[in-house]
């Protein structure tokens, strides 16, 4: 199963006879359909959750070989690979969150060339958050989420992986739009009104209950 968020709106691609995982998809606006095999039409969908609109706010398309349709979705796209953690500290066992462009996210960035996806998380972790002395940890589940590049539809994979540290000190990097990086719990951000990307939430509501 592949979960693309569109304009921060689920797109789920699964095999069929495989159970979806939608508890909080309002059935009134969550579309189901089966893949018709043309690839064009994908584009049909993900242009409806582009455009915002209340009638469809989640989507999920089924097919017979999930692997067929995951590529005809990634052929219309520009593969662009991220990473980042989720940063827990030792001692008090908060997490690291950043406060970027109106949103608390999660400290990540883009891979560069030549580089593996655990040095790339590591780099951008203490790069965008001033940490030093950070331990890699497991692989955690990749978001995907799509946006509009100048040329080209973007879909972008982020590879996440939990850390830990016993560095207290956080310092923002602001040339990135990072105004805050805090220390606080997945079930306080969670529980809260703040904004925050739905593909993380979605994270965060897996790591949580690991």
């Amino acid at each position: 199963m592949y979960v693309i968020y569109i304009n921060d709106r689920p797109l789920t691609l699964r095999a069929e006879g495989e159970a979806g995982q939608y508890p909080d998809q309002a059935p009134e606006t969550h579309l189901t359909a089966r893949y018709s095999g043309k690839r064009k039409s994908l584009l049909n969908y993900a242009d409806t959750l582009e455009k915002g609109s209340p009638k469809v706010t989640s989507i999920e398309l089924t097919a017979p070989d999930l692997d067929a349709l995951w590529a005809d979705f990634r052929s219309h796209y520009k593969w662009v690979e991220a990473a980042g953690g989720v940063v827990t500290h030792r001692n008090n066992g908060r997490q690291l969150f950043i406060y970027r462009r109106g949103f608390w996210d999660l400290p990540k960035g883009k891979i560069d060339d030549g580089e593996d996806r655990p040095a790339a998380a590591l780099r951008e972790v203490c790069e965008e958050t001033g940490l030093r002395e950070v331990e890699l940890g497991r692989a955690l589940p990749t978001t995907y989420h799509t946006y509009r590049g100048s040329k080209r539809r973007i879909l972008k994979p982020t590879y996440w992986f939990a850390m830990t540290t016993g560095q207290e000190e956080l310092v923002p990097e602001t040339g990135e739009d990072i105004l805050r990086a805090e220390w606080r719990t997945v079930a306080e951000v969670l529980g809260s009104h703040d904004p925050i990307y739905e593909n993380l939430r979605d994270l965060l509501r897996q790591i949580g209950t690991d």
